[in-house]
C-alpha cells in the first residue's frame, strides 16, 4: 500500500493570488527562496511586507522652492525699490 504525501495545510488567512513574472525573476526568486530556506510565496510575503513606494517628487508644490533666494524679506526693501519697474 501506498503512502500518501503528507497534505500542507494554509492558514485560513491567505488569499491565493497569481503572479506573471520574467523567466529572470523567477530565476531570481528561486534562488532567494533557496537561500533562506522558505519557499517562493513566503519570500514575496517578506517582500511585500518592507516595500517602500518610490518618491516621485515633492507633492508640497507650495513650498518647492519657498526657501531659495537671497533670504531677506520685502519688508526690508525700501518703497523705492518696491516700486522700481512700475513708472512711479
Amino acid at each position: 500500500m501506498a503512502t500518501e504525501a503528507p497534505r500542507e495545510h494554509y492558514p485560513t488567512l491567505l488569499r491565493k493570488t497569481s503572479v506573471y513574472l520574467a523567466p529572470g525573476e523567477v530565476t531570481r526568486l528561486a534562488s532567494l527562496a533557496e537561500q533562506e530556506g522558505t519557499t517562493r510565496a513566503e519570500v514575496i510575503r517578506r517582500a511585500i511586507r518592507v516595500y517602500e513606494p518610490e518618491q516621485r517628487g515633492d507633492r508640497h508644490f507650495a513650498l518647492v522652492a519657498s526657501a531659495e533666494g537671497p533670504g531677506g524679506s520685502v519688508a526690508d526693501l525700501t518703497e523705492d525699490d518696491l516700486l522700481d519697474g512700475f513708472g512711479a
